[in-house]
């Protein structure tokens, strides 16, 4: 909830700006409540009328850790560990867009493979399952090292357990949220999850949402898609991703839809 103006009105000017001496457990305790729900940068002080130094620096480095996330490629070898990539047979696909550069500048081709991509797909994978869940670099390939590690094995486990069948799991270089239509035209499965990187901000790099869909299909919107966004050390850990990622699954096969449709 916004601060209470009559509140705010009784904290010192001095304390509100801050001075470089003063700890967090020093400040008033409507600051501190302020601070603890957010990981804005709220209330960081200045020198003069600037940031002080250290929230410079840590502005600085948000900023190139963002970019990196953006312009970094997707390596399997080093960004999984080889027992990883082995117990979970993950293969790796490219869209339609043959390079970084021209999947940020051309963002149509992010949505579709080649014909090569297809075709590696549906031998590797089989059809008409009830779960596939396809992992995109998106616009954070640092969301998709940090997040999808800890978040594939339960999602496949607590599925299983369900007794859903599930797909094969891959991995699309230069994806965007639209390739879930060329999924399900091909592999038709009852729900598709694509895990996919959030493009960053200054709060985090590591974002990582699921796009879902039941029965995706060619001429599908954003209308016609669910989201559970900001799966992340300091947004919603593995476990609440995973319970989230699966119950909106199951009531996408009861009602036999997705998007806007859906009464969640």
């Amino acid at each position: 909830m916004p601060a209470d103006p009559e509140e705010m009105a009784l904290v010192p000017r001095d304390r509100i700006t801050l001075d470089s001496s003063v700890q967090e457990g020093d400040l008033p305790e409507i600051i501190q409540k302020i601070r603890a729900r957010t990981p804005a940068r709220l209330l960081m002080g200045r020198a003069g009328t600037s940031y002080r130094t250290s929230t410079q620096l840590d502005l600085r480095e948000a900023h190139a850790a963002a970019q990196d996330a953006v312009r970094n490629e997707l390596d399997l070898a080093r960004d999984f560990s080889p027992d990883f990539l082995a117990e979970w047979n993950l293969f790796e696909v490219c869209t339609s867009a043959a390079s970084k550069e021209e999947y940020l500048l051309r963002p149509d081709l992010g949505r579709s493979f080649g014909e090569a991509a297809l075709e590696e797909i549906g031998r590797k994978c089989p059809s008409g399952c009830d779960l596939q869940i396809a992992i995109g670099d998106g616009l954070s390939v640092s969301a998709v090292r940090a997040q999808v590690p800890q978040l594939l094995p339960g999602l496949i486990h607590d599925a299983k357990s369900r007794g859903w069948s599930v797909g094969r799991p891959f991995i699309i270089r230069h994806c965007r949220v639209g390739v879930l239509n060329q999924i399900g035209e091909l592999l038709s499965p009852r729900v598709v999850v694509l895990l996919i990187g959030e493009r960053p901000g200054l709060a985090t790099a590591e974002s990582l949402s699921a796009y879902m869909a039941y029965r995706p299909a060619k001429g599908d919107s954003d209308a016609d898609r669910n989201l559970i966004s900001n799966i992340h050390s300091r947004g919603l850990n593995r476990t609440e991703a995973t319970a989230q990622i699966l119950s909106l699954a199951a009531q996408m096969m009861a009602a036999e839809t997705s998007g806007y449709t859906l009464q969640q």
